[in-house]
């Protein structure tokens, strides 16, 4: 006996606004299986508005409200019959966050849950990661996004300790990061990995993703230090318009790239990782699975 419900997450994040709708196969003694329906991404850049001016510009909130009514459509038509939708740092830091949402719930009836980024790490870091965990590894997992990174030390299975940093990809563009907060992940990576004889890492994040999609790489198998490096230096020698035109990648992506990749290559130095996982998963699935469990 098989039964399948539809569930959809929406992570309005600090580069796009995300809608997952999952389908959630049970059968009878076999395990949860949750495969993707659908998966559409808006590049919404709140982040440009939160971190720079504090609050969200009323043609991004304009544009904000046609997403969920687009979103809403689209779980309408699917028959979903179960959702949430989360906020990370960018609608958390402007002003003006909680008046947006009270907008949206108005407008298109979907309620938003702005999320800190302790619980960022932990719905994230609960999401598919049992293939790369339930080992004797250590592994440093880590998330970049656009206004946050969120770095969990996982050991023989289980989450030691997770912290999340101001250093994501829109505040590193627009010159928003200390050099402090460079120097206290560093510290803390250092700190937190020294016990353990060997460390990988697990990326996750649209950027990381990317990296691995052109590596054309088969997805249980991981990339080296090397590899990134080279792509960095690759990615950072060519013009906005030639990573575009040339790589095709999307306008709102060829610009955070480097930034992402520069946090995933420093990472991977300070724990002495050589290679890293890129397992698809981010935000929205773990949230899916915490609705699942009953975790949020």
């Amino acid at each position: 006996m098989i039964t399948i419900k539809k569930y959809a997450a929406i992570d309005i994040g600090s580069n796009a606004m995300r809608l997952l709708i999952t389908n959630i196969v049970e059968q009878n003694g076999k395990p949860t299986q949750f495969n993707k329906s659908s998966l559409v991404r808006v590049p919404i850049r709140l982040g440009q508005d939160a971190f720079t001016v504090g609050e969200i510009s009323e043609e991004n909130i304009l544009r904000m409200v046609d997403a969920m009514k687009a979103f809403s459509l689209l779980m309408k038509v699917h028959k979903v019959e179960k959702y949430k939708a989360c906020a990370t740092s960018a609608m958390r830091e402007a002003y003006n966050g909680n008046e947006i949402s009270d907008l949206i719930k108005k407008k298109t009836d979907i309620k938003i849950e702005l999320i800190d980024g302790k619980k960022e790490a932990s719905i994230i870091a609960g999401s598919d990661l049992k293939q790369f965990i339930n080992t004797e590894k250590t592994f440093l997992y880590v998330d970049v996004g656009g206004g946050s990174t969120e770095f969990s030390i996982f050991s023989e299975g289980k989450m030691i300790t997770s912290k999340s940093f101001k250093n994501g990809t829109v505040r590193l563009l627009n010159n928003m990061v200390n050099e402090i907060v460079w120097v206290e992940i560093e510290k803390w990576i250092k700190k937190n990995t020294e016990p353990y004889h060997e460390i990988t890492l697990i990326g996750s994040g649209g950027n990381i993703n990317k990296l691995f999609k052109m590596s054309e790489k088969h997805q249980d198998k991981p990339l080296s230090y090397v590899y990134l490096n080279s792509q960095y230096q690759k990615l950072n020698a060519m013009t906005y318009e030639d990573r575009i035109a040339e790589l095709g990648l999307n306008p709102d992506r060829a610009d955070v790239i480097i930034p992402a990749t520069k946090i995933y290559l420093s990472a991977m130095k300070w724990s002495g990782a050589r290679q890293i996982f890129v397992p698809k998963i981010g935000l929205s699935d773990g949230i899916v699975k915490a609705m699942y469990y009953g975790k949020i």
